[in-house]
């Protein structure tokens, strides 16, 4: 979805994250301090032209990092750099976030995709929620949440036609969880996802080839249970509905579109992180954003305008109009890695001074509260990033644990995606809530608290065994 809002400085503006991209692409492949320097201070300056049109529920993150500068400043002498530090870990959102807009724009302006969604929407009842799970779990590895925006703008409009709003009612709401449960479920394993790429940055020993078929585990096992649970609530009508005729199109000629761009895309990351040794964010942050190029060049373009033009226009168009349109986004993910990060540098110290040692913890205690904390505080009102990078600093590192990294990430990512669909605060419900006519919170934990209990409880035992046996 494009939103066309004016920003500070006109469109200009959306040229501080391209250089905030473009530095932290250097900075992966290259480790420069004066790279890593330049980042944060684009970053910074990305905050500051974008805070002015921010709203008041975003300007509360930015007094909130300001107050822990101020505490830094007070206690450190080293506040500068931790400052820094933290403004680097902001500036690595903002760049991730950048390049998965510039292929999720590209995606949006794409007819064979919109095709796709179009063909899971119109699937018959029997096969509409597997459908629609999968369907929402491939869109969403390409276009995050606005996989949701997509997918359900396109339910609701099917399910518009129908007379019956009893029948209706029950469609979106199961049409709608279903794509919810697809999209939280990448949450688990994608390269592509925010949950993957913090998880793997703060979490010593920790690398996602290593853990990416234990996560993906995780990801079908949402899958199936979601599905079951369905299977199991389906809701009994007094009416039955109407019948229909079954949908000819075939699924691998339908998904093709789709199913080749997120073969490019996976193969592409992976044979980029072996052979430059770059990490994977890296490696996503640098190759995504050139697909999308190709793919914009690939697209119709007005008759008469040459392919270079067409492109020209259309990255200029993405940077001076779609991004200062995300400066919401931006703002609120720079602010939730920011004091995510700075907050626990700071609280370490604080947590060892007051006798506090988790390393008494059991380890195994330590993997079960991980999957149950970060959907928690989703509905306290923290932002995954925010909660994650926050408390999983102050956790103690695998090697003291006697645990391997792989199950530390999978406990972690995995309350991720239950947070993804759970918290009313998170863009995935918010946009659910909007598209079924509901609360964020009946659309979160309403829709989805038994399925959080059931996959928690399985997501505890997956994490449990993998640290038993790795």
């Amino acid at each position: 979805m494009i939103r066309c809002h004016q920003a500070p400085f006109g469109g200009l503006a959306g040229f501080l994250p391209i250089g905030v991209m473009l530095s932290m692409i250097g900075l992966e492949y290259t480790g420069s301090d004066s790279l890593a320097l330049l980042t944060g201070i684009l970053a910074l300056l990305t905050v500051a032209a974008f805070v002015p049109q921010a709203k008041a529920s975003r300007l509360a993150f930015v007094a909130v990092g300001l107050a822990l500068v101020l505490w830094a400043a007070a206690s450190r002498p080293d506040w500068v750099q931790v400052t820094m530090t933290a403004a680097q870990r902001g500036a690595m959102v903002i760049a991730l976030f950048t390049a998965l807009s510039a292929i999720r724009s590209a995606a949006m302006g794409s007819a064979e995709i919109l095709d796709c969604g179009r063909f899971l929407a119109r699937q018959p009842p029997g096969l509409r929620y597997v459908a629609l799970t999968i369907g929402g779990h491939l869109f969403a590895l390409i276009l995050l949440y606005g996989s949701i925006s997509l997918l359900g703008s396109l339910v609701t409009e099917n399910a518009a036609r129908e007379p019956d709003a009893v029948l209706r009612r029950h469609r979106i709401r199961r049409m709608m969880v279903a794509i919810q449960r697809g999209f939280a479920s990448t949450l688990c394993w994608s390269p592509l996802g925010f949950s993957m790429a913090i998880t793997i940055s703060i979490v010593p020993g920790a690398s996602w080839p290593d853990v990416v078929i234990p996560c993906i585990v995780s990801a079908v096992l949402m899958m199936t249970v979601g599905w079951a649970l369905d299977m199991i609530f389906k809701p009994r009508l007094a009416t039955p509905p109407p019948t229909r005729s079954p949908e000819t199109g075939r699924w691998l000629v339908q998904l093709r579109p789709l199913l080749l761009l997120l073969g490019v895309v996976m193969s592409g990351v992976l044979i980029l992180h072996l052979w430059t040794g770059v990490e994977v964010i890296g490696a996503v942050m640098s190759l995504v954003p050139a697909i999308a190029v190709l793919w914009i060049g690939l697209q119709p373009r007005p008759h008469g305008m040459g392919r270079s033009a067409w492109i020209g226009s259309q990255v200029l168009q993405f940077i001076t109009r779609d991004i200062p349109g995300y400066r919401g986004e931006i703002v609120l993910l720079f602010m939730a890695g920011f004091i995510g990060s700075l907050g626990s540098i700071l609280l370490v110290p604080v947590v060892q001074n007051q006798g506090v040692d988790l390393n008494a913890l059991p380890p195994l205690l330590i993997m079960v509260a991980t999957v149950w904390l970060v959907p928690l505080t989703g509905q306290l009102g923290m932002n995954p990033i925010l909660a994650v990078s926050l408390l999983v600093p102050l956790l103690p590192s695998p090697q003291a644990m006697g645990i391997s990294p792989v199950a530390l990430v999978a406990a972690i990512t995995g309350g991720w995606a239950l947070s993804g669909a759970t918290s009313p605060f998170t863009a995935s419900v918010l946009i659910s809530a909007s598209l079924g006519g509901v609360t964020a919170r009946e659309a979160g934990i309403g829709w989805n608290g038994l399925y959080t209990l059931v996959m928690g409880s399985i997501l505890s035992a997956w994490v449990l065994i993998l640290a038993l046996i790795l």
